[in-house]
């Protein structure tokens, strides 16, 4: 069996985003030469998340509405974890949005559902953070 490892680095100038980063995952598996087994994608910072969902900016909108009525940002004083932070709120975004995502690699492509498509999402920016791509099989 084979393994491969790389990390990716995403900084968006905004607090919140939604990226997709499905290119940069099948540059990774084409780069690994795994044709079948199983890829990881994993955030590696506890503000962001990695998720499988469609491409589509409603859908974008509605979780940022969502997820803004779930865990507020402001006022920053609801949260006790909020001392020299102010991001309490992107925790509480991360851990409804997931830490990672595991896509069946067959035939060396990932084995997608018809509109499924892996996003960053960043709850906390205007930093650099990095992913985890972890691909594992034959």
């Amino acid at each position: 069996m084979k393994s491969y490892r790389k990390e990716l680095f995403f900084e968006v100038p905004t607090r919140r985003a939604f990226v997709n980063i499905t290119e940069d995952v099948e540059a990774c598996l084409r780069e690994s030469g795994i044709r079948e087994g199983l890829c990881l994608v994993n955030a590696m910072h506890i503000t962001a998340s990695v998720f499988i969902n469609d491409d589509e900016s409603g859908l974008h909108h509605d979780y940022e509405v969502w997820l803004e009525k779930l865990a507020p940002h402001e006022p920053v004083s609801q949260y006790r974890h909020n001392g020299y932070e102010d991001n309490a709120d992107a925790h509480m975004k991360r851990q409804v949005m997931g830490r990672e995502v595991v896509v069946a690699v067959t035939e060396g492509k990932l084995d997608f559902g018809t509109w499924e498509r892996i996003f960053y999402g960043e709850f906390d920016g205007r930093r650099k953070k990095r992913v985890l791509v972890k691909i594992i099989g034959e």
